[in-house]
């Protein structure tokens, strides 16, 4: 009896799942082309956060900023294997 690998598992439906993921994120920004977004101080010049998609992409961004910051952290304050060995 040959064990079957999970379908999320098989190169055929690798494609296929970039694909749902684009159309997923595509489907998630759309609603913002159509409404009117407000800038959070109105009186200055800084309106990048009444841009379209700006939650998205701002998210996106601290999320990876803060893996890589525990990456370099974990550099620093890691322990040796045999720490409670000793």
């Amino acid at each position: 009896m040959s064990e079957q690998t999970h379908w999320l598992y098989r190169k055929q439906n690798r494609s296929k799942l970039w694909l749902a993921q684009f159309v997923i994120l595509a489907l998630a920004l759309l609603p913002g082309l159509f409404i009117h977004h407000h800038a959070h101080f109105p009186g200055t010049d800084f309106r990048l956060d009444a841009s379209v998609g700006f939650y998205a992409w701002y998210g996106f961004a601290t999320c990876a900023a803060m893996v890589i910051l525990a990456k370099v952290l974990g550099i620093f304050l890691k322990r040796p294997d045999d720490y409670y060995d000793d």
